[in-house]
């Protein structure tokens, strides 16, 4: 964004998004979008199912008529076609999770000013927190998965590979899609011991549990030793959140099961070598800074560099972006 385009009004434009923003968490925290579903419904109606307050439903409801979220038609309100996609729980397409998620990390935005001045991190890291937030972080991770491996997965170029470690893969959507798109392919998901049940219970539900298996570990603490050989590793948003000398020690350690001629693929919010741009890998290393110890988005010639220096060669840029501006880097040993 240029300076030229700053003026009085987008300054508060910008200053007051938080108001929309807490407004869809909190319609998303009630489920107010499931509990409308297909139905029109009075006002009224919704108080009762939200035990609410009658005035303040109300206005709450018109704020959401306003942002587009809902229509309302004679003091009846229903969904859009959008809302009831991709907000109502009842939807495959639902991203409520990773919207809960936000939410989560919103105290530790309103406290940035400590950590700029601490220069450490002012919340727990979500794969370590309460049980509730590390669900809407999993099953975020999840949704936003969902919405890319599909046509990913018909893309990526796995000719050849008939194993592949999903590193701190999760629930395992991108090895559950690359095996369905590559009829032949085997793969491991290696991950937290408390990412398990979920990860079992998601490859279970597409029928590839004698496919994929779970490997459990911390990539951080483990050595790989005994995880075996595969021919391609996929690390898909785990570098940022480590500090820049951990992340070449996972690099290391995948580059390490490689067998020869195998391939590595690293998917991140990739910024420009400037390191201030594009909009979103900017503003989430921010998000690292808040809740890691020395997490950040790395700039492509990072990642390039930490591959070469672990002995990968052939490195590019694959011709993929993401929704929220993700990029992915590959190599071969």
């Amino acid at each position: 964004m240029t300076p030229n385009t700053w003026h009085p009004g987008k300054l508060m434009e910008t200053s007051g998004n938080y108001w929309k923003t807490f407004t869809l968490h909190t319609a998303v925290k009630l489920d107010v979008f499931s509990l409308i579903g297909e139905n029109s419904l009075k006002a009224e109606t919704l108080t009762v199912k939200l035990k609410g307050n009658s005035r303040a439903v109300t206005m709450f409801l018109n704020a959401l008529v306003a942002m587009g979220l809902l229509l309302k038609e004679n003091d009846h309100y229903k969904n859009t076609s959008e809302s009831i996609k991709f907000l109502s729980k009842n939807s495959p397409s639902y991203v409520g999770y990773m919207i809960m998620h936000h939410h989560n990390l919103a105290e530790s935005w309103l406290n940035m000013d400590q950590t700029l001045i601490s220069g450490k991190p002012n919340r727990e890291r979500s794969s370590h927190s309460t049980e509730a937030h590390r669900e809407s972080f999993l099953l975020g991770m999840f949704n936003n998965a969902m919405s890319i491996a599909p046509s990913l997965s018909e893309k990526l170029n796995l000719s050849g590979v008939k194993r592949l470690l999903d590193l701190g893969g999760g629930p395992g959507t991108y090895a559950i899609h690359f095996c369905l798109a590559n009829p032949g392919l085997m793969a491991s998901v290696y991950d937290l011991p408390t990412t398990r049940p979920f990860a079992e219970k998601t490859i279970g539900r597409f029928g590839l549990s004698e496919k994929i298996d779970f490997i459990e570990g911390d990539f951080l603490e483990d050595e790989f030793t005994e995880i075996g050989q595969f021919d391609a590793v996929w690390l898909s948003h785990i570098l940022h959140g480590e500090r820049p000398e951990n992340a070449e020690n996972i690099i290391q350690k995948a580059v390490s099961v490689l067998s020869p001629g195998g391939k590595i693929f690293i998917h991140e919010f990739i910024l420009e070598n400037t390191l201030d741009g594009p909009l979103f890998p900017a503003l989430f290393s921010l998000n690292m800074l808040l809740g890691t110890e020395g997490g950040q988005s790395y700039s492509e010639k990072s990642l390039s560099d930490m591959l070469v220096r672990q002995g990968a060669k052939d490195i590019k840029r694959l011709d993929f972006i993401g929704p929220t501006e993700s990029g992915i880097l590959s190599g071969m040993i």
